[in-house]
């Protein structure tokens, strides 16, 4: 009898030390781009850094620790300082860029890059 073996993206991507690293070379990208650094002026990034840790590794399958706002509420804020889908449309991009910087294959980048786009609507008030 052949078991399949059901691997989550969180363990395909390295698990908690993968999560960590990603955040921390995300956030780096996103403060130095021009593109959407402004949205997190004045944002504690530590704080930022932990609540995205957690998100992503919900989002990815992992352990659900995520306590923070949900998506639409989380961004709200934002919306009323411009944000529109050339900033998701960035952050996308960034997410992309960062997981092929720490050698991530493509196939995980989409499902990454579907997960974040799922979002969409919700992180524009949509």
């Amino acid at each position: 009898m052949h078991l399949m073996t059901t691997h989550t993206l969180f363990q395909e991507l390295g698990g908690p030390t993968a999560v960590e690293a990603a955040v921390d070379n995300f956030y780096r990208k996103v403060l130095t781009d021009d593109r959407v650094s402004r949205f997190f002026e004045g944002v504690n990034m530590d704080t930022q850094r932990a609540k995205q840790k957690a998100f992503l590794t919900m989002a990815f399958g992992g352990p659900h620790n995520y306590t923070g706002k949900d998506m639409r509420d989380g961004h709200a804020h934002l919306l009323k300082q411009g944000l529109d889908d050339s900033h998701v449309d960035a952050i996308i991009e960034l997410l992309g860029a960062t997981l092929r910087d720490m050698g991530v294959r493509e196939s995980l980048i989409d499902q990454v890059a579907a997960i974040a786009e799922s979002t969409r609507n919700d992180v524009l008030g949509r």
